[in-house]
């Protein structure tokens, strides 16, 4: 298994939104970065694990768990010509742009990066590193623990 942090913009699309969607799963689209999209088309399996992570917001922090629950798949958005994410140069038959379904596990206590920067074991955590902006990074199986025993 592995184990990922997902970053989305609560105002966009928050973990209370994920809660309300049928049977809480939700396509993780709109990627448009490509080591994003690598990890999302090579690396992510089903049964994944995922730390929801809200950014760009005015407390940014891990707000829930989440599963990959499917291999990835062309992200429609790309195709869809009134979407912020259409890519002309995306065609059906060489999709640029992939996502999964993921599934709302359970939503946590709100883990501020201060807290995350104060565990010793997260010191080489991606997110915490100087100018990550990726919306996905893997998560190590011990960054993975760490975490989830301070929820």
């Amino acid at each position: 298994m592995n184990y990922w942090l997902l970053k989305s913009d609560p105002s966009t699309y928050s973990i209370d939104d994920l809660a309300r969607e049928k049977n809480r799963t939700t396509a993780w689209t709109g990627v448009r970065n490509y080591q994003a999209r690598n990890f999302l088309r090579d690396e992510m399996r089903p049964g994944d694990r995922a730390f929801f992570y809200h950014s760009s917001c005015e407390e940014p922090g891990i707000v829930g768990t989440a599963e990959v629950c499917g291999p990835a798949y062309p992200d429609e958005t790309q195709f869809d010509r009134k979407s912020k994410y259409y890519d002309a140069d995306a065609s059906r038959d060489n999709p640029r742009w992939f996502n999964v379904d993921v599934r709302l596990v359970e939503k946590t206590r709100r883990v501020e990066l201060a807290e995350l920067r104060a565990q010793k074991p997260l010191r080489n955590m991606q997110l915490l590193k100087r100018g990550n902006r990726l919306s996905i990074t893997p998560v190590t199986a011990a960054e993975w623990n760490c975490i989830m025993d301070i929820l």
